[in-house]
C-alpha cells in the first residue's frame, strides 16, 4: 500500500525534539511527529501527594491539554472538570513515565510533566510520552547538578508510538487522516529494554487476528527503538 504522504508502512513521520524549549521549567522540549507538535515541560515541587508523605518516596505525574486551534476546527478550552479523554491520556502519560523512575532515589518531591498540544495531526499522546521522557530527564539532570539528588533516578527510557490497520495494511505512526479511517488502531508504550508498559488497541467494525496483533507489535518495536535513539541524540547534544 502507498500511503498518501509517501511513507512506507513501517516508517515514522519525521521526528524532531528540541530540548530546553522554554526557559523557566526545570526541563522542557518541543517534540514534533510530522505536523503534530507538543510542548513538554517538567516542573519540580518539593512536596508529594498526601499518600506519600513521610514515605521517603517521590512522585511523577502528568497533565495534558490541547490549545483551541491545535486542530482543524476550534475546540473549547477545558475550564471546568477535566474531560474524560483528557483524564485518560494524563493517566497514561503519568503511568508511562513512572515506569522508569526509582521513586526512592527521587526522594520526597514531585515532578509534574505538562504536555501542551499546539498542533495536532494524530499521535498526540504518543508524542507526549516520548517528549515527556526527555523533559523528565532534563529536570532530573538539573536536580543532580544542584546536588539535590545523588544520582539520576532512572531505571530505563520510555517512548510510545501508534500502529494500526489501514486499508488492510499494518502501518506505523498514524497521522490524523489514517487514524480517523483506520480499521484498527493501537498505542504502544515500551521501555528501552523492550518491555511493554502499556498496549491499547481497538478494532472498528472488524475484529483483528493474533497474527495481525503480532505484526503490529513488531513494527511498533521497530518504531520505538528508532524513537529511543532520537531521544538519546537529543539528550546528548550540546
Amino acid at each position: 500500500m502507498s500511503r498518501h504522504d509517501g511513507r512506507s508502512n513501517d516508517q515514522l513521520r519525521e521526528v524532531k525534539i528540541t530540548k530546553d524549549y522554554t526557559c523557566h521549567a526545570e526541563g522542557s522540549c518541543l517534540i514534533e511527529f510530522g505536523a503534530t507538535k507538543v510542548i513538554c515541560t517538567a516542573s519540580v515541587e518539593e512536596s508529594v501527594p498526601p499518600f506519600l508523605m513521610n514515605s521517603g518516596k517521590g512522585w511523577v505525574t502528568a497533565e495534558y491539554g490541547m490549545l483551541p486551534r491545535s486542530t482543524n476546527t476550534r475546540i473549547r478550552r477545558d475550564r471546568a472538570l477535566t474531560a474524560g479523554r483528557t483524564l485518560e491520556i494524563q493517566r497514561l502519560i503519568g503511568r508511562s513515565l513512572r515506569a522508569v523512575v526509582d521513586m526512592e532515589q527521587l526522594g520526597e518531591r514531585t515532578v509534574k510533566i505538562d504536555c501542551d498540544v499546539i498542533q495536532a495531526d494524530g499521535g498526540t499522546r504518543t508524542a507526549s510520552i516520548t517528549g515527556g521522557y526527555v523533559a523528565l530527564v532534563l529536570a532530573l539532570q538539573k536536580l543532580k547538578s544542584e546536588n539535590l539528588i545523588a544520582s539520576i533516578p532512572l531505571i530505563d527510557s520510555v517512548a510510545a508510538i501508534s500502529v494500526g490497520i489501514y486499508e488492510g495494511a499494518l502501518i506505523l505512526d498514524l497521522n490524523y487522516r489514517e487514524d480517523s479511517r483506520a480499521e484498527m488502531d493501537m498505542n504502544v508504550v515500551m521501555l528501552g529494554s523492550g518491555d511493554f508498559v502499556e498496549v491499547q488497541g481497538t478494532a472498528e467494525g472488524k475484529a483483528f487476528s493474533k497474527a495481525q496483533m503480532d505484526g503490529l507489535l513488531e513494527i511498533a518495536d521497530k518504531g520505538i527503538r528508532e524513537l529511543t535513539k532520537i531521544q538519546q541524540q537529543c539528550l546528548e547534544a550540546a
